[in-house]
């Protein structure tokens, strides 16, 4: 009973500080649902609810050091029904094969695709000879070619030939599932046209939910009108939430700076944003001593802020990133309005219970991970800041503020830098330097400007904001520019397991949350999550799930299969191994021989044959033997010597790993990673019916 004892002592100790738990706990629920391999039947959700009022109710009998843990596997299984829940409530169709022909339908977005495409989205889909019960709710389509016909903009009804198919799963096993973000974001197609892309019928004035974003795209053209070039298309970005005027290299700059923050509009933004206006306002009003002296000035100035954060999360799109900072700015606002603190763990514990009840999703993404992550280590270090005064007491007052900017950016930086690295595979060596000559700017120029800007244009003079903030946004990106191009700027990462990020995580929030000297036992939690991370093991082969291009671990690196095609799924991969060689360079690698078409190679001893082409069914069959291993980027029939990975098959597997081992090859299949779930049971039934 002494283990029992102490546990319930130490929970006692921390009486008072057990709220920010709760968000940890429920997410660890949210969490373990993407985790399962099968999709709980819909009465399993009543039984965990029910499991849940057990365990509040038991607890109740708890000696009261012990409660919290009733409270905290409450918590878990309610996370894992907002989970499910969300996933049931978000079903649309996905178009269950793929497609072409004419496609019809209404633009509700705009943005560019990776390759740099204009791509639009769609709503009240029409397929031909698609009956409405298959057409999917959206999907999304990439402009290629000659696309001046057409000025798209959001309302209008356009029409265009082209290639759909349903989003894919993973590039190879537990990479990143785009088919179930496609699910939460009810997108049940993607695809692109060659062929001009026409407008049907204007968009018509009054349709509910985009007359905002006809407003935010005119407020983004004129932005890009006044100010011209990648400055106008950075200022842009950080107002409307449109980036489709940012170039690749731009972006590229901006990421390897570890200044692509700046582009989302996020925490940094909307604090920046209502920081501003509160202060703004606060002081102004103080000013006034009718005022001063009659009127709640600081209240008054939360209320605006709140107003002003209001007007910005709509006017940049309300993707989920600003609707997450809203939130959090918005408890913080309210705190003041209730005189109590601001910037505390509750609060940022608070704004983590909203996002995760309404979008218990975004737990997965690197943008709720980073934004909490981020705020949470900031809160945590200037609270132990003003508990200590002594030490900023010793520094010039002068010096206070310049120590405060490298604080936040390198703790802001540090609590990032890992979640970072596991979902881009690459850690910005001098990131700190790039956000210490940037986000000042960005502070007290660029967002500053850019209020004034909307309160000078009723006047017609909001050119002169803009022609400062240009002079500002200039500065930025010339500072992306310098430190990308520097010797060594980034470093690149192979991916690490499942559970590396987890322990980080809890090791981290063990540290920040706890409030004893037990909380120095989340640093060996975090540790061996490092370990972990060190000792990773990469796939020593990959082959895609259509069987067309495969990747071989080599000495020098993972050897592609062929030099161009199939290039998101080979990026990917070397991505993924923290490898920066293009394509081409990686099939210049030795260790695949044998000719085009039919390449050779071993592993483990076993012998490897790679068929393509139109002549590769005809070469099977001289080939097809015991103890070869044949990938055949084609369809065969099911007898057969050989252990034989054809289209058929691997339709059904997804991408499949195949690792090395003392005992040989283990293999993985993206399809026994996934589990079935329903982001993927259009896909097994597809490849069921295709056999």
């Amino acid at each position: 009973m002494r283990p029992v004892t102490t546990l319930a002592n130490a929970l006692a100790a921390e009486r008072g500080h057990l709220f920010p738990w709760g968000p940890v706990f429920l997410a660890l629920g949210i969490g373990g649902y993407f985790t399962l391999k099968l999709e709980p039947p819909v009465w399993a959700y009543g039984l965990m609810l029910a499991g849940a009022g057990g365990a509040l109710v038991a607890g109740r009998a708890l000696p009261e050091g012990l409660r919290p843990l009733a409270t905290a596997l409450a918590l878990v299984l309610i996370g894992l029904v907002l989970a499910g829940a969300r996933a049931h409530w978000v079903a649309a169709p996905q178009l269950p094969f793929r497609y072409y022909g004419p496609i019809e339908g209404r633009i509700v977005y705009i943005d560019r695709s990776q390759s740099d495409r204009p791509r639009l989205t769609l709503d009240r889909v029409r397929l031909e000879n698609t009956s409405p019960a298959r057409t999917p709710a959206r999907v999304r389509v990439s402009l290629h070619g000659d696309q001046s016909f057409l000025r798209p903009e959001p309302g209008m009804i356009v029409m265009m030939t082209g290639h759909l198919a349903p989003p894919q799963g993973p590039v190879e096993p537990g990479g990143f599932d785009f088919r179930r973000k496609a699910w939460f974001e009810g997108l049940g197609a993607v695809g692109y046209t060659r062929s001009p892309a026409l407008a049907l019928a204007p968009a018509a004035p009054g349709q509910p939910g985009l007359w905002i974003h006809r407003i935010r795209i005119a407020l983004s053209q004129g932005i890009q009108a006044r100010i011209p070039g990648e400055a106008g298309a950075f200022a842009a970005a950080i107002l409307t939430g449109d980036r489709a005027g940012i170039g690749a290299e731009t972006l590229s700059a901006l990421r390897r700076s570890n200044l692509a923050h700046l582009l989302a509009i996020s925490g940094l933004h909307m604090g920046l944003l209502t920081g501003f206006v509160f202060a703004a306002l606060r002081f102004g009003l103080a000013a006034i001593p009718y005022v001063a002296l009659r009127w709640p000035v600081k209240k008054l100035a939360a209320v605006v802020a709140m107003v002003a954060a209001a007007i910005y999360l709509a006017l940049s799109g309300g993707n989920i990133a600003t609707q997450r900072a809203f939130i959090m700015v918005s408890v913080m606002l309210i705190a003041v309005l209730l005189d109590r603190k601001a910037m505390t763990l509750r609060a940022v514990a608070l704004a983590a219970y909203i996002v995760l009840l309404l979008r218990p999703e975004a737990l997965t993404g690197p943008g709720f991970q980073m934004s909490f992550a981020a705020t949470a280590a900031l809160v945590a270090v200037f609270g132990w800041l003003r508990d200590h005064p002594g030490v900023q007491a010793r520094l010039p007052g002068w010096l206070r503020p310049v120590l405060a900017l490298v604080i936040s950016s390198a703790v802001a930086g540090a609590a990032t830098a890992p979640i970072a690295a596991v979902h881009f595979n690459q850690i910005a060596q001098f990131g700190l330097i790039a956000n210490l000559l940037s986000v000042p700017v960005m502070g007290t120029v660029v967002i500053p400007a850019a209020v004034l800007g909307a309160l000078l244009y009723p006047l017609g003079l909001s050119q002169i904001a803009l022609e400062v903030m240009a002079l500002a946004i200039s500065w930025i990106l010339g500072v992306a520019h310098w430190v990308s191009g520097l010797e060594g700027a980034t470093s690149h990462v192979p991916t690490p397991g499942p559970w590396v990020l987890p322990l980080i995580a809890l090791g981290g929030v063990g540290v920040i949350i706890w409030q004893s000297r037990a909380r120095f036992l989340g640093l060996p939690v975090m540790a061996l999550g490092f370990a972990i991370w060190a000792v990773s093991d990469r796939p020593a082969l990959l082959i895609s799930d259509g069987g067309e291009v495969f990747g071989l671990m080599t000495g020098a690196g993972r050897a592609i299969s062929k030099p161009r095609g199939q290039g998101f799924v080979t990026k990917s991969w070397l991505e993924n191994d923290g490898d920066t060689a293009p394509q081409p360079v990686a099939f210049e690698r030795a260790g695949i021989g044998g000719q085009k078409g039919a390449l050779e190679f071993s592993l483990s001893g076993q012998e490897f044959v790679h068929l393509s082409g139109k002549s590769a069914p005809d070469r099977l069959a001289a080939l097809c033997r015991p103890g070869v291993w044949i990938i055949l980027a084609a369809r065969a029939g099911p007898a057969r010597d050989c252990r034989l990975w054809d289209q058929t098959r691997l339709r059904q597997t997804g991408a499949i790993a195949i690792y090395e081992g003392s005992e040989g090859l283990r293999i993985e299949t993206a399809r026994e990673r996934s589990g079935d779930r329903l982001w993927n049971r259009a896909g097994a039934r597809r490849a069921r019916r295709s056999d």
